[in-house]
């Protein structure tokens, strides 16, 4: 089975946003206003049967999808078949091989599908050093510039990896935010493996307000597994209470290998349908 980084690497071509909308996700009225899906949690039945699995998210009752790979699909063929299902794409994510390849092209390909931002979900092993995240950083820089230019956002979701301290102390997650320009370069933010490395995202939403338009809300158990959301012990109640000061504006379900992906995600989304906070 692909892991996420062959995943996205290998269906990076087509990509999509029209205009940054600023809508937030949460309102005053304490519940969350649209629920998205990673579909990356569903990549196998995405395989087999393209659109009839994004119409089984639709009839789950999603209205958004965040994608990480379209299995030959055109970026115009991608548009037509949310459309013909009422969904909505805000987000797509893509390698750093993308970046460093056809970026002009990621984001005219971004433009048609209607996504909002393109989000990097990988830094390969060789750049994981103090020097490849200085580099990392300045490319991440140059290619929200450019995707700004087309109306595109740019963002970066992370894994565990990030906050582990180089030989030098540095904290990479925390280099990569204080190196990257705030007005270009927001995150997306993986509740799970932030708290899996022992990080707290409610002091990055203090500490970074507006820097984290994106979540991926994915739960934990109290042995460190990974379970649907709301079977497990994530404070997201907390979490979305404070969620319009970071910035949030989507959030998207995700289980990296869940039993029954379709039973997953239809759990989680009626816990996030449900909860008020």
């Amino acid at each position: 089975m692909m892991n996420r980084r062959d995943f996205v690497g290998v269906s990076a071509a087509a990509l999509g946003a029209t205009r940054l909308r600023p809508l937030a996700r949460t309102n005053p009225t304490g519940r969350l206003d649209r629920i998205g899906v990673q579909l990356y949690t569903i990549r196998a039945a995405m395989e087999r049967d393209f659109e009839g699995s994004l119409a089984r998210v639709a009839k789950i009752g999603y209205r958004d999808v965040e994608f990480a790979g379209y299995f030959g699909h055109s970026a115009r063929d991608v548009r037509t078949i949310l459309d013909r299902h009422g969904l909505r794409a805000p987000a797509a994510h893509i390698s750093t091989e993308t970046i460093r390849g056809d970026w002009e092209q990621a984001i005219a390909d971004a433009q048609t599908i209607g996504h909002e931002y393109l989000v990097c979900a990988w830094i390969n092993d060789a750049d994981r050093t103090h020097e490849g995240y200085e580099a990392i950083a300045n490319e991440f820089n140059r290619a929200a510039n450019t995707a700004l230019n087309s109306f595109v956002g740019f963002a970066y979701h992370n894994h565990v990896y990030e906050f582990k301290p180089l030989a030098d102390g540095h904290v990479p997650y925390d280099s990569l935010l204080r190196d990257t320009d705030p007005s270009l370069v927001k995150f997306e933010i993986d509740l799970f493996w932030m708290i899996e490395a022992g990080r707290d995202p409610l002091a990055y939403f203090a500490k970074y307000p507006g820097r984290f338009p994106l979540l991926h809300v994915k739960d934990r158990d109290a042995t460190g597994k990974m379970v649907d959301v709301g079977r497990g012990t994530i404070d997201f109640r907390t979490i979305f209470a404070r969620a319009n000061a970071a910035g949030v504006r989507h959030v998207f379900v995700e289980h990296d290998e869940p039993a029954d992906p379709f039973a997953s995600i239809e759990a989680s989304y009626r816990y996030l349908r449900d909860l008020r906070f």
